[in-house]
């Protein structure tokens, strides 16, 4: 058997998740291009300050855990306070974390996210943290996401470490700097990805298209190699394919209270249910009541399910699943 179910890759941080009341939203007509307004150069006040490790790595290492696989992760951090907190807590969380590669004399990434009714605003800065790639790894699964500008090479000698090991099925939730990367030089990291996940404006930059047809866009993720495309919304809930079927899954019922970590938290039990043997439309529910529990919670891991909880919620609610469109 190999010695992990799933290893993330990915940038790392810690997050001081801002709770904001004296603020307000601008929109258009159409309600896109939002913007968060505050009072300029005046002293405005929070309700609550949460300072927890985060990212959409970290985020998926802690919560395959909880999911019952046995997870590593391969990240960056600074030789800093913040950087032996992210090892503490995932040590605590029973992931491995011997391929954390610690960068003397530099800082952890440290994001502020600020959170006002249910949604967040998150300023970020990525500092240069060197990554190291074993030359294998005895994995089944491997969930790759977001890195910041200055990772190119990694990005090669990853695209190279899957070409040597076919066998490893590949989980791609694309972060910023990845979309921007373009998808012709990461081409081979798309060729070799089991399951695709981005939101609907993801998947419109990625694929550089203008419709907001989920059809189309989840045939233009599979088009990249992905067996497996995923497009979450929001609200409006989410969308798979299989490349032959394609499901709808309404969103989890409940209140929000932010929304930090809830695509991650989708993602990762949505890989979690397929390496369980689930089909597609069974993983959409498993990836929708995870981030739907995410969501009730400040902060990316307070809500994460079990696999005995998620299959607990299932039994007692058998019309919660996907539909076919």
């Amino acid at each position: 058997m190999p010695k992990y179910d799933i290893v993330s890759i990915g940038d790392t941080t810690i997050d001081a998740f801002i709770e904001l009341h004296e603020a307000s939203v601008n929109c258009k007509v159409d309600h896109t291009d939002c913007q968060l307004c505050m009072s300029y150069a005046d002293k405005i006040p929070y309700e609550k300050l949460t300072i927890l490790p985060a990212g959409n790595s970290t985020n998926n290492a802690v919560g395959s855990s909880r999911l019952g696989m046995k997870p590593a992760f391969i990240t960056g951090i600074g030789d800093d306070l913040q950087g032996q907190s992210i090892i503490d807590k995932l040590k605590k969380e029973k992931v491995d974390t011997r391929y954390i590669q610690v960068n003397k004399g530099r800082q952890t990434n440290f994001h502020f996210v600020l959170n006002f009714k249910g949604e967040r605003t998150i300023l970020i800065k990525h500092n240069k943290l060197d990554y190291k790639l074993p030359k294998s790894l005895d994995t089944k699964w491997i969930y790759f996401s977001s890195m910041a500008q200055g990772t190119e090479k990694f990005h090669k000698q990853f695209a190279q470490f899957l070409n040597r090991h076919p066998k490893i099925k590949l989980s791609f939730n694309p972060g910023t700097f990845q979309m921007r990367m373009g998808t012709t030089k990461l081409k081979e990291i798309y060729k070799h990805t089991e399951i695709l996940a981005l939101n609907r404006e993801e998947a419109q930059l990625v694929l550089k298209q203008q419709t907001r047809n989920v059809k189309i866009l989840l045939k233009g993720m599979h088009k990249l190699g992905a067996k497996i495309a995923v497009i979450t919304d929001g609200r409006d809930g989410s969308y798979a394919s299989d490349a032959n079927k394609v499901w709808y899954m309404m969103e989890y019922p409940g209140p929000k209270i932010e929304a930090t970590g809830a695509g991650d938290s989708f993602g990762t039990a949505f890989t979690s249910a397929i390496y369980y043997g689930k089909s597609v439309p069974e993983a959409m529910a498993w990836g929708t009541i995870n981030g739907g529990n995410v969501v009730l919670h400040i902060g990316p891991h307070e809500g994460l399910q079990t696999k005995k909880q998620i299959e607990s919620y299932l039994r007692k609610n058998k019309k919660f699943r996907a539909k076919e469109i």
